[in-house]
């Protein structure tokens, strides 16, 4: 008797790399979550403003080569060190500046950015306190502050602080999508999902607040709304990869497996190094009885990625079904090898067949 073994399937949905909000500039937000890599110039208490701030090349040159006077000199070098990816001579700077003026916020602030970059988020998260401490309005420490207490696990943190920035700007549509990712990642759903939507409320065109919303509804088993937030993020960007494969999934999910196959397809199309996409649409093939396209696909997957357990797991079971037992022995050995351990018993039997020929 052969032993038959589910498929795996990927399910890399959800999330892209946070992005941090930046205050030099207008800030593209690409996925959910939002802290800043950015860096605030001096202006007046309580505003953000770039007409202290090192604009001209010349000026960036001076600031660099001319020893610090004052607070502001060392804020000015610290600036121009952040912008080079000189972090440790901007913290520094911006260090001496807090000596010389320990009451200015957006010094705190920036070194706090600088240790965001350096993946210090204890010292960033204390320097961001700092600066709300001496400005309670600035949305942009709240935020960050938030954010980077998320990645520590601090969730409760985290919703206070983004909550903070809800309530003194209602209309911020990437901080109530910041929320939501936090609430999802606590396990509330619910509260995750009406945090989306707001999001959506307030900016129609927030693609990631419609692919968070969607992972939302498919976590529940709500496929028919996940497929309406992926499709309305196809509306708004055909070009959009990850939206084809997330629906792809929710279609999978539905039993609507040609469907599926065309968004894997399409998404693989977009996207040539989709890895995952090849590895889901070999395990729908296979399921159709395609099994040579099945194989192609797990091939194509592992030529992508050796690492890749799951695509020689499958591809072995594949073997298994053609009665190709060496070539399958050979895979399940290749996956077990690479961690996955649910291929043991299926080996195992196997190779049981190969010694009975």
């Amino acid at each position: 008797m052969v032993l038959r073994n589910k498929r795996r399937q990927s399910h890399n949905t959800a999330q892209r790399k946070p992005i941090w909000l930046k205050r030099l500039a207008s800030v593209v937000v690409i996925l959910g979550t939002v802290l800043s890599t950015g860096v605030a110039m001096a202006g007046q208490p309580g505003t953000i403003s770039t007409a202290k701030g090192v604009d001209t090349l010349q000026e960036k040159q001076d600031a660099n080569e001319t020893a610090p006077q004052n607070a502001v000199d060392y804020f000015r070098r610290g600036v121009t060190r952040y912008d080079e990816g000189d972090l440790e001579g901007a913290i520094a700077d911006f260090t001496q500046a807090i000596e010389l003026n320990p009451d200015d916020a957006d010094v705190y602030y920036n070194r706090g950015v600088a240790y965001v970059g350096q993946g210090n988020l204890v010292a960033a998260i204390a320097d961001f306190t700092e600066a709300i401490d001496r400005n309670p309005d600035d949305i942009d420490a709240y935020t960050n502050r938030g954010l980077a207490r998320q990645i520590q696990g601090d969730l409760a943190g985290a919703v206070a602080d983004l909550t903070q920035v809800i309530e003194q700007n209602p209309q911020d549509a990437i901080a109530y999508h910041s929320r939501g990712v936090v609430y999802a990642d606590q396990g509330n759903l619910a509260g995750a999902i009406a945090d989306f939507t707001q999001a959506i409320e307030r900016n129609p065109q927030y693609a990631n607040a419609y692919n968070s919303r969607g992972l939302a509804h498919y976590a529940q088993g709500d496929f028919d709304r996940a497929i309406a937030d992926y499709s309305q993020i196809i509306e708004l960007n055909p070009q959009d990869a990850l939206a084809y494969y997330n629906r792809g999934l929710a279609h999978t999910s539905q039993g609507n497996l040609t469907e599926a196959i065309v968004d894997f397809t399409q998404a693989i199309e977009l996207e040539p190094q989709y890895v995952d996409a090849y590895n889901n649409r070999g395990n729908l093939q296979a399921d159709q009885g395609n099994l040579e396209e099945a194989i192609a696909d797990y091939s194509r997957a592992i030529e992508l990625n050796p690492q890749y357990g799951f695509a020689y797991g499958n591809r072995g079971l594949t073997y298994q079904e053609l009665g190709r037992y060496e070539e399958a022995l050979s895979d399940l050995n290749q996956a077990i090898e690479l961690g996955v351990r649910e291929m043991i018993p299926v080996r195992d039997e196997v190779q049981r067949l190969l010694d009975q020929q």
